[in-house]
């Protein structure tokens, strides 16, 4: 039986379909009006959504995992999550929000990019934690079950992440993604470019989408 331990749970035949992933940073510096800037971003306790009009991945690699990090009273919290990685993403039109309660109310941090016609958004080396996903996708040359860390991708798992040498996942060379929805817990990327980059904090809860009823 395949299994992989990450964060110390065991993982039986995680079967991993459809589930490629985008996301970006809430951290904005003045790296951004140079180019690419490294990324990282986690919310202790709560997911964030993440929409997009395409996602365009090369280098797909898919496997199970845990997401671990804080709740709002500074325990320590865990997330069964999928891990998503790409060596190389486009992603046009791409929103990402967070909605926090407050004492005056519930505050929105929305964060909009890739929004100008054949400008996308570009990372590289990204992965993300990634725990709900609605897409409309397309594969080529999917492999599902092969090892994580199989050293002719060129995709490697996370660093930090224990590959089992009998871990379940998937690869594609390639991934398009339309019409994204998505809830994670955190991303991180080696480079990210944000074109376009407006971010605003808002009153209420005012989301990249709303949840289906």
């Amino acid at each position: 039986m395949s299994s992989q331990i990450r964060g110390g749970t065991r993982w039986k035949r995680f079967a991993l379909v459809m589930v490629p992933s985008i996301a970006a940073t809430a951290v904005v510096g003045v790296g951004l009006a140079q180019g690419a800037l490294a990324a990282s971003f986690a919310v202790s306790g709560q997911d964030f959504k993440v929409s997009a009009d395409k996602l365009d991945g090369r280098n797909l690699i898919q496997y199970g995992g845990i997401a671990e990090g804080h709740d709002l009273k500074g325990n320590v919290a865990h997330h069964p999550v999928t891990i998503s990685g790409f060596s190389h993403a486009e992603i046009t039109n791409m929103c990402q929000s967070l909605v926090t309660p407050t004492p005056l109310g519930n505050i929105t941090l929305r964060l909009n990019t890739g929004t100008k016609p054949g400008v996308p958004a570009v990372a590289t080396n990204i992965y993300l934690d990634v725990a709900e996903l609605d897409t409309d996708a397309e594969f080529e040359n999917l492999d599902i079950g092969v090892a994580v860390g199989d050293a002719s991708h060129k995709t490697k798992p996370q660093a930090g992440t224990v590959a089992s040498p009998y871990a379940f996942s998937q690869r594609a060379d390639r991934a398009v993604l339309s019409n994204v929805r998505q809830k994670a817990w955190a991303t991180t990327a080696g480079t990210f470019k944000l074109p376009n980059l407006k971010l605003r904090l808002l009153s209420g809860d005012q989301p990249c989408y709303q949840d289906e009823k």
